[in-house]
């Protein structure tokens, strides 16, 4: 197993401030489907759809992705963060940037798209310049540090991607919608989310659920995987405009990473967190299914609608179910150091299951399997938008709960253990 080198964490402020952005994104979304309706679930390319899915993918999982990132690199991959106290300011450029992105997309406003593309591109690309050469460098952890370059390099190339989606509907470029709206999901998710999760995951589940250890050469071996995939389907859909190529070119080793993800907790040698693994489980059946829908609409031989299923399923059920899980362990680790910090020496620091009981995490995850039952509905009878947007209410207003009163059992133990003494 890694270990961790706690003298490097960051203050538990920085991380904290995007994780807890991740929630209150999944509450918007639920605002969102309430207010649209059946608006929300109509076409791939409705305005409103794409502002749904943005909020899930930048709001939820990447505020997520990029906080967990602040705090996983210098403690467990031995890779410093030198952007400092600036990660406040990337977090107010970047959640700014998706509210005008959402609001250029809605009212509808190209100006405001500009403004939002500036200001969203900013942040990702800060954080890969950031840490790319740290993570570049000879060393130990090559697998681990390999795996999250990949990522962090697809997220780059989703950005540059967005921009020029958004110059496209802006009027300033004239290129064809399709095929970059295609290869910018691709790569996204494949390359960005699949691959950081893979990556921090061959660490995590050791760590978290008692899984045995992925070996360094499977994990770079798949990073391979999809870097060939995401090169090939790109081609196969800008050279000869197939869309079934690129489709299942990014779901083979999606669906490879499911297969992994489903069987090393099952195979755990000492199996804990429970909560966590039912997270991770429900979650990673939710996106296997989405991968394996995707290819059959590709291919015509499921209908549109069947799409924006798969969408569902994988961008507002699957990963964010998988993140919120493993988000709710990274704020209980956060909250732990920072009792550890505050408390004199000679007190017992309360545990991470103290401080987030497992009954907690419970009631959240089942706040997120009613939602995966919600939200995939509302695509199929569009009369069932308004049970989605509750349900995602509930989901995500309960991981969020959880946080905050972790954080405010732990402040509570601090004080009373200053005081005791």
């Amino acid at each position: 197993m890694t270990a961790l080198d706690l003298a490097q964490a960051p203050p538990p402020a920085r991380p904290l401030r995007w994780l807890l952005s991740a929630p209150l994104w999944g509450l918007a979304a639920g605002v969102g489907v309430l207010v649209l309706g059946d608006a929300a679930f109509t076409s791939r390319w409705a305005p409103q759809t794409v502002a749904l899915v943005h909020a899930f993918t930048l709001g939820v999982l990447g505020n997520a992705m990029l906080g967990s990132l602040l705090q996983f690199l210098p403690v467990a991959a031995g890779v410093p963060i030198p952007l400092q106290r600036s990660t406040a300011w990337l977090h107010v450029a970047f959640n700014t940037g998706l509210v005008l992105f959402v609001a250029g997309l809605l009212l509808p406003t190209p100006a405001l798209l500009g403004l939002a593309a500036l200001l969203l591109a900013a942040p990702p690309l800060a954080f890969a310049t950031a840490a790319l050469p740290g993570l570049l460098r000879r060393g130990a952890l090559r697998a681990l540090r390999g795996g999250i370059a990949l990522s962090l390099l697809a997220l780059a190339v989703t950005v540059c991607l967005g921009g020029l989606l958004v110059a496209t509907l802006r009027g300033d470029l004239t290129l064809a919608l399709p095929p970059l709206a295609d290869l910018h999901a691709a790569t996204g998710v494949l390359g960005w989310v699949l691959g950081l999760m893979a990556a921090v995951g061959s660490v995590v589940l050791p760590m978290f659920q008692g899984t045995t250890t992925i070996a360094s050469r499977w994990l770079l071996g798949w990073c391979v995987a999809v870097g060939m995939a995401l090169v090939a389907g790109a081609v196969l859909r800008m050279a000869l405009d197939t869309q079934v190529g690129l489709a299942v070119a990014a779901a083979s080793p999606a669906l490879a990473f499911v297969a992994v993800s489903l069987g090393l907790p099952a195979r755990a040698p000492r199996r804990r967190n429970p909560v966590l693994v039912a997270f991770w489980r429900c979650g990673t059946l939710t996106t296997g299914a989405a991968c394996a829908l995707a290819p059959l609409v590709a291919a015509d031989l499921l209908p549109p609608a069947a799409g924006l299923l798969a969408g569902a399923l994988g961008l507002g059920v699957g990963l964010p179910m998988m993140l919120s899980g493993m988000l709710l362990e990274i704020v209980a680790f956060l909250a732990w150091l920072e009792v550890r910090a505050a408390c004199p020496r000679g007190v017992r620091v309360p545990g991470t299951a103290q401080l987030l009981p497992d009954r907690w995490k419970a009631a959240a995850l089942g706040a997120h399997l009613m939602c995966a039952v919600a939200l995939p509905a509302a695509v199929l009878w569009p009369r069932a938008a308004p049970a989605a947007g509750l349900a995602l209410l509930a989901a995500h207003g309960a991981t969020l709960a959880c946080a905050l009163r972790c954080a405010r059992h732990a402040r509570r133990f601090a004080r009373t253990a200053i005081r005791s003494l």
